[in-house]
């Protein structure tokens, strides 16, 4: 299972990635905009997703996925450390997530 250093360490791998605390935990910002906290239980983490993307994955796996009730009109999911299948996972997550929010003259760059 991943842990909160876990998440941090690829988090912080990704380019202009800056590291901020927020509501009393760790928040993640690239160029200004948060793309990734996680939450004071530190089991899962938010991530953002499109609003129709997130309805397919939460009904393909919502064993991983969900939204809590406060979430719900936001652009952003939940997803549960536990089960997650592997480090390549993790990191595709928060790359989609920091694409999301990363400038264009970055993601430029991670594409090449």
């Amino acid at each position: 299972m991943f842990d909160a250093d876990d998440v941090q360490r690829a988090a912080l791998s990704l380019p202009e990635t800056v590291e901020k605390e927020r509501w009393g935990h760790p928040t993640f910002d690239v160029a200004g905009k948060m793309f990734l906290t996680i939450p004071d239980d530190q089991t899962s983490i938010a991530v953002r997703c499109p609003r129709f993307d997130r309805e397919e994955l939460i009904a393909a796996e919502p064993h991983k996925f969900w939204v809590p009730p406060h979430e719900a009109a936001s652009a952003w999911v939940r997803v549960r450390l536990d089960a997650l299948e592997d480090t390549q996972e993790l990191h595709d997550i928060l790359t989609d997530s920091w694409r999301q929010a990363a400038p264009g003259r970055l993601t430029d760059t991670e594409d090449s």
